[in-house]
């Protein structure tokens, strides 16, 4: 499988090393960093990388698992939450979810034992991992959520609210998340303004959408594979019930994995009413979800789920060995090399020009990834470019320089369609020229993939 934008991406974060970065915390970045060192820089290396936290992050489920469940259902669960199309992913492309899962999981297993056989110990490196969590995605706020939802409902541990286990543990966590905390304050809460300004602004609005929770509901089936997303259904709707009837709440092991799984599942739902949740948000409240399922489900739905799973990923191998669907989107792994040799062949015909591109990250990404020379985002035309925007703040080296503005489209309706911001590139350049476009077509010459390619003279320099 070819590289991912998102592969190339986070490996350039493990490039510039910082304490946190502007869209994602540093987790990602450090584990890109550490396997490079080890592994080389290379697609495979990124992909093995990926691969090896995760099969970690399995076998850290099988451990959490011995809690609740027996050998023989532990062992089910590693095979049917293992062939999902979440892990599928997370074990393929690069992601902060990658090493979130495996910090999500170890926090709950040093949590369990914390809880049951307290020591200051235990929950000091409880808080520590959680906090690493955190470095690796926001979205692990909601292991001390889930913490304090189980403790405030269970009586025979809601005394740790009052003394000093649950201090410690908001302590730790804090105090693992400062790298975070500290490149925010150092860049006037960047990150943390990203990821919540917009989002937080079109809740407000209060615009019910009923079909983004339409299509929540079935990304998050594809992901999960449609018997495992329906028993989750089930098992949580027959819990919720049963407490509703008895006025009474679930035996400890129970309400334990519920309240590492229903609040961050509830939140992300009820959110999709009002804005888009992606399709990765939800992913760790699964794995104490699928505990709970495993529980109760028979063999015969997990022959089903293992039968489905086969499918979907021998279609999945199909798609990557020969590309029958041509991906309309940048988020595909085809032809991303081939990209890379056309434009080495543009900068030999074109030498003393940067190249910089526009469209998000990813063809910037992974050029930075193949190519020596520095190729630069959309901050050359004054938008703000993520990180790039950050690493690349000053410009001012490149003024008066020639460049070639490289772009993709999209959609092959876009073939033989003007796809050039003229008058953008007007404001920060003195003139312009349309080249050739670059063309990436298969072994039949079926044109699948175009780049729009502008030669810009002499660059202003930021308005």
């Amino acid at each position: 499988m070819g590289i991912m934008p998102q592969d190339a991406y986070y490996f350039y974060y493990s490039e510039h090393p910082s304490l946190s970065y502007f869209d994602h915390p540093p987790g990602v970045a450090m584990m890109l960093w550490l396997f490079i060192k080890l592994l080389g820089t290379a697609v495979w290396s990124l992909k093995l990388t990926d691969f090896i936290v995760t099969c970690g992050t399995l076998w850290l489920i099988y451990i959490l698992s011995g809690n609740y469940l027996s050998e023989a259902r532990r062992r089910n669960l590693v095979f049917v939450f293992g062939s999902t199309l979440i892990i599928t992913d997370v074990s393929i492309v690069t992601t902060p979810d990658v090493p979130l899962l495996l910090f999500w999981t170890f926090a709950l297993i040093v949590l369990y034992k914390a809880i049951r056989r307290p020591d200051l110990s235990t929950w000091v490196l409880a808080g520590v991992i959680a906090g690493l969590a955190f470095d690796s995605k926001y979205t692990a706020v909601f292991i001390p959520t889930g913490l304090f939802c189980y403790l405030l409902l269970s009586k025979q541990y809601r005394r740790y609210l009052l003394s000093w286990q649950f201090p410690v543990f908001l302590i730790m966590f804090a105090i693992a998340t400062l790298p975070v905390v500290i490149w925010n304050v150092e860049h006037d809460f960047a990150s943390f303004k990203f990821q919540s300004g917009d989002r937080v602004a079109s809740m407000l609005e209060f615009k019910l959408r009923p079909v983004y929770f339409i299509a929540v509901i079935g990304h998050q089936m594809a992901l999960l594979l449609p018997i495992l997303a329906i028993a989750m259904g089930v098992v949580f709707w027959k819990h919720i019930k049963k407490t509703w009837r008895r006025r009474r709440l679930p035996d400890d092991d129970t309400l334990f994995l519920l309240s590492f799984s229903l609040p961050m599942i509830l939140t992300f739902l009820g959110i999709s009413w009002l804005y888009w949740v992606k399709i990765n948000w939800m992913i760790p409240a699964y794995i104490t979800a699928s505990i709970l399922v495993m529980r109760y489900l028979q063999m015969r739905w997990m022959k089903w789920q293992m039968w489905i799973a086969v499918i979907a990923t021998m279609l999945l191998l199909i798609q990557i060995a020969f590309y029958p669907i041509n991906i309309q989107s940048d988020d595909t792994y085809w032809g991303w090399k081939k990209l890379a040799t056309e434009v080495t062949l543009l900068q030999k015909q074109y030498p003393n020009h940067f190249i910089f591109s526009r469209d998000g990250y990813k063809t910037t990404a992974v050029l930075n990834f193949y190519l020596d020379e520095k190729i630069y985002a959309a901050n050359v035309l004054g938008e703000h470019a993520l990180e790039y925007s950050i690493i690349d703040h000053d410009l001012s080296h490149l003024k008066g320089k020639a460049a070639l503005f490289i772009d993709s489209r999209r959609r092959p309706s876009e073939f033989d369609s003007e796809y050039v911001p003229y008058e953008l590139l007007s404001v920060y350049f003195d003139s312009i020229t349309v080249l050739q476009p670059i063309t990436l077509s298969d072994k039949r010459g079926k044109r699948l993939r175009q780049f729009a390619v502008v030669e810009c003279w002499n660059y202003l320099g930021e308005k």
